[in-house]
């Protein structure tokens, strides 16, 4: 026992530098050989890179052994007493029971392993699924990089980064905002911590130097990360954490846990449920996307399977995929076949018998009188249930015509013309009666409403005039019966190489709109959200917004060369179809080139048909397209940029020279070549688009300017350029039209060569596909991530720099500067939606206001970076000046301040002259921004500065009366009969409020005496980390001693009745009644306490100027009278016990230190004994005041004050320290204060 007991108490003696840090006290117990200090420690490191050498450590060894036992570890002196007294209060008392070592030894281990399966009992309790060894890592993230309880360890792997040709062997911490990297080996450390938004590419190669390695770029520096086990799960996972930082950027979009997700049976080993939940996120995604599903579909799991297709008598290998709504199936094989089951369709699910050839049958039978059998299943009852409990899930209720064709009144064309219904030519064309009018009251009373706009505006052509173009179109129309008859038809058709066949040679007018709502998957949102349409266009009847009035403005845009869109019928219905989507999604709103796309739908299909046509289109097959910012035409441009480097190298540096990619691509993509071509070749393409997806456009684009590749490189500029290409899409003609040729208003660009050449859309579809077919939708994905970096990273770029262009030139600091000081700006805001939630920046940001008032921070965060940036460090006392350095710049009173505010606050302690810094300083204790709480009384908060009220009560009053002032106005005008103002008088008013209101000293309001002691209190505390800090002490004493006697002496010429007022101030008519006699020399201020950081200010003040001959009076005297200096405030909170002599330097030495006790304030004659101090308690002399240039003045007669404020303080060493001790280690602190206290 005394063994034990003895080795325990001369723990400390092994502080060695090695061992696992441990993010708790007790909890940690390893064994180690006993070995010199840098041994153990280099051995340590091998085993664990990541492992920071603890500092201190208890020890348990017993005096024979060789061998110890790490009991607990700390970064500190302090960290390290605690967990001794655990041990003293928890463990100690019961060792006296044992009899032998060895039963100790057994005793303290269990009791420690038993302390930390409680623990992770407890946290397994809380719903934690995560595994102990992975909350382990997570502690020690948290630890080693001073990461918050909110940031979510993702996953951690083990690789080496490469410091220039090193390797660094380390862990890779992969958390929900950041990538962090430790590596800690043979004394070395690397620690890294990247923010997931900053990353501008990642990408997965394989150099000579860098063998099959992982790229990291920031706008600083490029990492490059290697020796990967698993290379390619870890690069999958970053991608995903990449792609949800930039969809932060994009929309305020923060990261949510999935809660839906179910949790497995056991936890998987060192697998956490954030990547669970990321996994599955990804796999949904590529799910949705491959069967063009709704957004909220889940998956629920995949077997493999084959399916029995009954038009080629084979058995399909694939897979099957289950969700809430869908049984889907993929062949192995791409284009061989897709099925899509919707659950709602299928009427029977029953298991076959099995047999050696079809082994583990199920049959599924739908309403559509179609079964579809798969075999080879692997669980096939664990299915079956499955299935069976999605059957039982769903909806009695099943909506009406959910089967696989159209309305029947869809189908097929209209033999003669329907004309318009005689209202509908005299429907009003304001705004107003268009949304509610009669037309507008019920979307099933229009036509549009039932039937496309084609159908009713057909023109009538005698079939024998279309001759074989007719013959054509009934060709294709056979054809695609045929293949229904063969295939199925509706959303359970088998979707193979022969169906893309078919939509290349065309698809039939009749049954275009069709085939559109199949292919994009629109069809299924429709029939579950029945009456979803008329309720928005219900509710957006009669409410408007900017997006309304854009609409308006572009319905007559909208295809105008088509007879449907010359009518108010087509118009009325466009406008409902775009303002129901405005009102549905709010973020994207309306977007130019939205009424070109839903026009051509509108053609095609009922109003509701075109709605959820153009959800699909907006939402699901070109994401981000129709945004404020057009980030997904932009990313796909990227991408087309590439293709074009790949598959044309030769072009692609002409096209870069004249910037021609950026000028058509947009075009291109965002209306589908329907606004560049003539519209019956264009629709043949949104025929492919709908099927294939963007690939396709990518595709003709690429042969598009294959095509013209001789002519672009002669050509020598842009407009040359763009006007070959413009020829050339006018010429793209569409022969097999059975409609009448629309003319084509895009350009008619002419050329004296002669006529141009004709190209039919079939050879160009067919063309872009024999020798572009290569591109594959898992590469475009993998493209647009990879571009989706660089397009977001540059328009953060573009909006800082429109920010920093917003700043006034006057601000004085550099662009460099505003724009570092914008990443730390924009760095804190973001902070709020990692962590604090609750915050108000944690608010959605919205990315359509302006770029200035898009990132913005509250009193917190402000208060932060104040303390990091400030020239002014007050020590304790920083948190309050930041508070009201906040409330001066927030001028709206919203509690948020935007950059420019920002910058204006720092401008102003960095820049500008004496005075300038001096009046930033001086304001900062008046209100507002010294707030109401920080007041002594109510009373002197209200009445601030008499000198001013007769001007405050008038704008009060005018304030008062301003509502019915111009009412007043425009009576009187009415009366007296004149005529208002011409346009000289406003022109006049304008450039009055456009002239910029230089605030001049004078304009400064006084300050009383309250207000005047928090000044000195905040110079105090300035000065107290200064190198000069004595002579500055003793220049503000000599300066504060002086401004309270003017104050004294300018309380006299208050008093004085035949006074002059000030700066030709009007006289006011009363005096406020005096206070009670009071001797100046015998008053005294007693300070708030000592313990609130708030200080108190307030006041009331009397109007007054003393003389500036008064600012030398008694300068020099002896101290014993009425001019005796006072003392600087004393504040325990700034000082600890060791600087106490700075409290007693005073201005002329009249007083002894001795005398002054820890409380002493300022002081307008001598120092009085306790009872005289009670007496007066925290009274404030409320005749007393002071002026700006009173205060500037004085501090002009002391240089040491003069070179204080006007020396200059680089503010980019301070960013660059900021941005350091953004992400400091936990323990690295305990580290410096247990130094300092060592």
């Amino acid at each position: 026992m005394c063994h034990c007991l003895e080795a325990l108490r001369a723990v400390l003696r092994f502080w060695l530098p090695a061992g696992l840090s441990c993010p708790r006290g007790p909890p940690s117990l390893s064994r180690s050989a006993l070995l010199p200090g840098l041994l153990v420690g280099t051995l340590d490191v091998v085993l664990d890179s990541s492992a920071r050498v603890a500092p201190y450590r208890i020890l348990h060894q017993t005096q024979d052994s060789q061998v110890y036992w790490t009991v607990a570890c700390g970064s500190s002196r302090k960290e390290i007493t605690k967990h001794w007294e655990w041990l003293e209060n928890n463990l100690l008392q019961t060792l006296s029971i044992f009899d032998n070592e060895e039963d100790i030894i057994t005793f303290v281990k269990g009791k420690i392993h038993g302390i930390i399966a409680e623990e992770n009992k407890s946290l397994q309790s809380q719903g934690d699924e995560d595994p102990g060894k992975f909350k382990e890592a997570e502690l020690k993230m948290r630890k080693q990089f001073g990461m918050p309880e909110g940031e979510k360890l993702v996953n951690y792997y083990s690789c080496s980064y490469w410091k220039g040709r090193v390797p660094r062997q380390g862990w890779l911490y992969l958390t929900v905002n950041h990538l962090c990297f430790y590596s800690f080996l043979l004394g070395k450390e690397v620690s890294l911590v990247v923010q997931w938004v900053d990353v501008t590419r990642l990408e997965k190669n394989a150099t000579l130097l860098f063998p099959e390695s992982i790229r990291v770029d920031t706008r600083d520096q490029e990492l490059f990360f290697s020796m990967f086990l698993n290379i390619g799960e870890t690069f999958k996972l970053m991608e995903q954490l990449a792609n949800l930082a930039m969809r932060q950027l994009l929309d305020s979009e923060g990261f949510l846990e999935d809660k839906v997700l179910p949790r497995p049976a056991r936890p998987h080993r060192n697998i956490s449920a954030l990547k669970r939940d990321l996994d599955a996120r990804a796999k949904n995604e590529c799910y949705r996307a491959t069967f063009r599903l709704p957004r909220d579909e889940r998956l629920d799991g995949h077997t493999g399977c084959t399916l029995w297709t009954p038009f080629n008598k084979l058995h399909i290998p694939g897979q099957m995929f289950i969700s809430s709504n869908y049984i889907c199936f993929a062949s192995k094989e791409e284009d061989a076949c897709h099925l899509i089951i919707p659950l709602r369709e299928v009427t029977i699910v029953e298991k076959a018998d099995s047999s050696s050839v079809l082994p583990s049958p199920l049959s599924i039978s739908t309403k559509s009188k179609m079964t579809f059998l798969f075999a080879n299943l692997k669980d096939r009852d664990f299915l079956v249930q499955r299935i069976s409990d999605f059957l039982q899930k769903m909806t009695s209720k099943q909506p009406v015509g959910s089967g696989g064709g159209r309305k029947a009144s869809t189908m097929g064309l209209a033999p003669e013309l329907c004309p318009a219904p005689p209202e509908a030519s005299c429907q009003p064309t304001n705004p107003s009666t268009a949304l509610g009018g009669r037309q507008s009251s019920s979307v099933q009373d229009a036509p549009t409403s039932s039937q496309g706009l084609l159908r009713l505006f057909q023109r009538n052509s005698p079939v024998e005039d279309l001759g074989a173009k007719w013959a054509k179109e009934k060709m294709k129309e056979e054809s695609w019966n045929i293949h229904f008859f063969e295939y199925g038809r509706g959303m359970c058709m088998y979707r193979t190489a022969k169906t893309r066949e078919l939509v290349l040679k065309g698809i039939p007018e009749s049954l275009r709109g069709e085939l559109w709502l199949l292919f994009s998957g629109a069809w299924n949102e429709m029939v579950t959200h029945p009456g979803y349409y008329e309720e928005l266009v219900e509710k957006s009847m009669g409410k408007y917004s900017l997006a309304t009035e854009e609409i308006e403005r572009d319905l007559h845009r909208s295809m105008p060369e088509h007879p449907a869109f010359q009518n108010e019928l087509g118009i009325a219905a466009l406008r409902r179809v775009l303002t129901a989507y405005a009102f549905r999604n709010p973020t994207i709103g309306y977007c130019q080139a939205m009424n070109i796309v839903t026009s051509v739908l509108l053609l095609y299909g009922s109003e509701e048909e075109a709605f959820w046509l153009l959800v699909a289109l907006c939402e699901r097959m070109l994401p981000d397209y129709y945004n404020t910012r057009v980030v997904g035409a932009l990313v796909d441009q990227g991408i087309f940029e590439e293709l074009t480097r790949d598959f044309l190298p030769q072009l692609s540096e002409k096209m870069q020279d004249l910037g021609v990619i950026s000028s058509i691509s947009l075009s291109w993509f965002l209306t589908l070549f329907l606004s560049v071509m003539p519209f019956e070749s264009a629709v043949v393409i949104v025929d492919c688009f709908f099927y294939e997806g963007i690939k396709v456009i990518l595709q003709v684009a690429l042969a598009i300017l294959d095509a013209n590749m001789e002519q672009l490189l002669g050509c020598s500029d842009e407009g040359e350029a763009m006007t070959v290409l413009g020829r050339y899409l006018d010429n793209v003609i569409n022969k097999q039209s059975v409609s009448p040729p629309i003319p084509h208003l895009h350009a008619l660009l002419t050329s004296g060569d002669g006529p141009p050449t004709e190209v039919d859309i079939f050879d160009l579809l067919k063309v872009s596909y024999e020798k572009f077919s290569s591109l594959r939708a898992d590469d475009i994905e993998q493209m647009r991530f990879k571009q989706r970096l660089k397009v977001i990273q540059s328009l953060e770029d573009t909006a800082k720099r429109s920010v920093v262009r917003a700043i006034p030139g006057d601000i004085g600091f550099s662009i460099e500067e505003l724009e570092d000081l914008y990443m730390v700006f924009k760095a804190k805001h973001l902070a709020s939606q990692y962590w604090g939630s609750s915050r108000p920046t944690a608010v959605r940001r919205d990315p359509s206001l302006p770029y200035l008032e898009q990132y913005r921070i509250d009193a917190g965060q402000f208060r932060e970076l104040f303390a990091s940036l400030t020239p002014w460090a007050c020590g304790p006392h920083t948190p309050v000046l930041a508070g009201r350095m906040f409330r001066l710049l927030d001028q709206n009173k919203d509690s948020l301040i935007n950059f420019k505010e920002f910058v204006t606050g720092m401008s102003g302690m960095y820049h500008g002259d004496l005075t300038e810094k001096l009046k930033a300083l001086y304001k900062l204790h008046l209100p507002p921004a010294l707030s109401s709480e920080e007041a002594e009384s109510a009373l002197e908060a209200t009445h601030y500065f008499t000198e001013d009220s007769s001007s405050e009560e008038a704008l009060r009053q005018e304030e008062q009366e301003g509502g019915g002032s111009e009412d007043v106005q425009d009576k009187r005008g009415e009366e007296k009969g004149t005529s208002p103002p011409d346009y000289r008088h406003y022109l006049r008013m304008w450039a009055k409020e456009k002239e910029v209101q230089k605030e001049t000293i004078k304009d400064l309001p006084k300050m009383n005496q309250e207000q005047f002691i928090e000044l000195c209190k905040t110079l105090y505390n300035m000065f107290s980390e200064d190198p000069m800090e004595q002579d500055l002490y003793h220049a503000i004493a000599t300066v504060a001693s002086l401004l309270l006697r003017i104050g004294e002496v300018g309380k006299k010429f208050s008093g004085q009745p035949g006074r002059k007022p000030r700066d030709g101030a009007p006289e006011d008519d009363e005096l406020p009644a005096p206070d009670p006699p009071q001797d100046p020399a015998h008053s005294e201020l007693q300070p708030p306490a000592a313990g609130d950081p708030q200080a108190k200010a307030g006041g009331d003040t009397h109007p007054g100027k003393a003389p500036q001959e008064s600012q030398v009076a008694g300068e020099g005297g002896g101290g014993e009278g009425r001019g005796s200096p006072p003392q600087l405030l004393s504040d325990d909170e700034t000082k600890d016990d060791m600087s106490m002599s700075s409290y007693s330097v005073v201005s002329t030495g009249s007083l002894q230190c001795e005398d002054l006790a820890d409380d002493t304030v300022l002081v307008g004659g001598e120092v009085h004994s306790p009872p005289a101090t009670a007496r007066c308690g925290g009274t404030v002399d409320t005749d007393w005041c002071i002026s700006f240039e009173q205060i500037l003045a004085s501090i002009l007669t002391e240089s040491v004050l003069v070179n204080f404020f006007e020396k200059r303080v680089d503010i980019g060493l301070k960013i660059k320290d900021q941005k350091k001790v953004e992400r400091q280690f936990s323990t690295s602190s305990d580290l410096e204060q247990s130094g300092v206290s060592g």
